[in-house]
């Protein structure tokens, strides 16, 4: 009399026949589709004390097996557990191994599973599009999830992404009922053994062949297959740094079939745009939004329409960094440029000013040109620093000019009436350029000094002496001494008043570029810094 392989089956402990005797409850950690199990054949050890009877062990049904087989449907809780027993049939010795679980859980997956998946599988190919009529057109599912920016190279034009890409689509010829399989409605397959879309990133940047993802598909019993995976996209996006460092860039990714047209493979995004529920924040970009967009094309290559969807990456650069590095330096040395008007002329730092601030700004323009990518147009932060280096340079220049007038000498020419009247008349009262101890808004009267006059009585002395001691001739050649000394510290007097006025002339030509300056470089300031707010 041989023993039959133990087997593992599922169903209540009521089920039990009345010869069964119960080994053991292990408690199970699986869940209800744990129904799964190995056989083994029983040996004579098996089966010790065969000189007994086979109904003194076999098919005793002690106390405490009956006590156990009482109480076990009344346990508490759905946590499936193993009921081991041993009885014998007709002369035959049996063990079996049952699961008691609830009644949804029915079913040994893992057997069920191997025998769909051979079912399936058995005259399936994944070559040929599946659909059942070969005119019906089959509709793919697209939806992207954005996890992380990883580069953007505005040099060469080239964007990488990690990306999540969902791929949907239902397939006619891998469909079950899964009443005919324990309840089973869903399995997970490698990748590579169902049909898949040629879908495709158009704007690809990379030279290597894309890799094929080996990750899973899950498989619905209505033919529904889900294909998730991972993908590091490299897309070629035009960027436009007009506006750097406060630019926003729009980089677009196209996905499409390769060889299916729109009458075989028809493709659409799930929703308006790509998720940003999983987006790693990037230190420079800023994510708006990846909306989606759905075209239908026409290529010269082929008279059939090309479907594609085309997700529309909307960033914008986190301008802090640059703000605090490269333009809060230009915009300090800018506003200290227009001082130099300021300074006194007599200290001789006026133009050693203006040339050290000029190196400056041309030190941090080569810097500039090192971390700014190259562009058809020039850089909003680029023009400023122009504006701001021409500025310094015009206003270098009138500083030198402004020193030559207040360094002309005695012998230089009277200020022109025009100047006269309106730089030192009007305009010197409006800047309140005054010397000292004048009020503001009241300029000094300014007089042509009155031109040396020869001495009354002729131009030199009497022609011949005089014998009389007190004769008036020799007090007219002691007032024409007199006279000639009058006349050269008059010379002298009017020539130190040219040069005052000159020196005047050249405050107020300072403080009237100074308060020109000093706005240009606030107006053009506050134009940049407004493109951060």
């Amino acid at each position: 009399m041989g023993c039959r392989a133990p087997q593992w089956v599922a169903g209540p402990t009521k089920d039990l026949p009345s010869d069964f005797q119960v080994l053991s409850t292990p408690s199970l950690l699986a869940g209800p589709d744990a129904a799964l199990g190995r056989a083994r054949r029983l040996t004579p050890r098996d089966l010790p004390r065969r000189a007994m009877g086979p109904r003194s062990h076999c098919l005793g049904l002690s106390r405490l097996g009956l006590l156990f087989l009482f109480l076990l449907p009344l346990l508490p809780g759905d946590s499936p557990r193993l009921v081991e027993v041993q009885g014998v049939s007709r002369g035959s010795c049996t063990r079996v191994n049952l699961l008691a679980c609830p009644p949804g859980c029915l079913g040994a997956e893992g057997r069920l599973a191997h025998k769909l998946f051979r079912d399936l599988f058995a005259n399936y190919t994944s070559a040929l599009r599946p659909v059942a009529d070969t005119d019906q057109t089959l509709n793919v599912t697209l939806e992207v999830t954005l996890s992380q920016i990883i580069d953007m190279d505005e040099r060469n034009q080239v964007l990488t992404l990690y990306l999540w890409i969902r791929q949907e689509w239902t397939d006619a010829y891998l469909r079950w009922d899964p009443d005919d399989y324990g309840g089973l409605d869903a399995i997970r397959i490698p990748s590579s053994l169902v049909w898949r879309p040629d879908i495709v990133l158009y704007n690809k940047a990379d030279a290597q062949p894309p890799a094929s993802a080996s990750t899973n598909v899950v498989l619905r019993h209505d033919g529904a297959v889900r294909w998730d995976a991972p993908a590091i996209t490299r897309s070629s996006c035009r960027v436009d740094v007009s506006a750097f460092p406060f630019d926003a860039q729009r980089c677009g990714l196209t996905f499409g079939s390769w060889t299916h047209g729109g009458h075989q493979l028809d493709v659409r995004a799930r929703g308006g745009g790509a998720s940003l529920a999983d987006f790693v924040e990037n230190v420079e970009w800023r994510v708006l939004g990846m909306p989606a967009r759905r075209r239908v094309l026409t290529y010269g290559c082929c008279s059939e329409p090309y479907p594609d969807v085309t997700f529309t990456l909307l960033l914008r650069r986190r301008a802090a960094a640059y703000v605090c590095n490269l333009l809060l330096p230009c915009v300090l040395i800018s506003l200290l440029a227009p001082l130099a008007f300021h300074l006194p002329a007599d200290s001789g730092e006026k133009v050693s000013l203006g040339v050290t601030v000029l190196l400056a700004l041309t030190v941090f323009q080569l810097i500039l040109a090192e971390s700014m990518p190259p562009a058809e147009s020039v850089p909003l932060i680029g023009k400023y620093y122009m504006a701001t280096m021409t500025m310094i340079t015009f206003s270098t220049a009138l500083t030198i000019l402004i020193m030559n007038l207040h360094y002309c000498g005695p012998s230089a020419r009277p200020v022109p009436a025009w100047a006269r009247a309106f730089l030192l008349g009007y305009l010197a009262r409006g800047l309140c350029v005054r010397e000292r101890g004048e009020p503001c808004g009241k300029s000094r009267r300014h007089e042509s000094p009155p031109s040396p006059q020869p001495p009354e009585g002729g131009a030199g002395p009497p022609a011949g002496p005089c014998h009389e001691p007190r004769c008036l001739c020799h007090q007219e050649e002691l007032l024409h001494h007199v006279a000639t000394i009058a006349n050269t510290f008059r010379s002298h007097r009017a020539a130190q008043h040219r040069h005052e006025d000159w020196k005047r002339l050249a405050r107020v030509m300072d403080r009237f570029f100074l308060g020109i300056f000093f706005s240009m470089a606030l107006v053009m300031s506050l134009l940049v810094l407004v493109q951060a707010l």
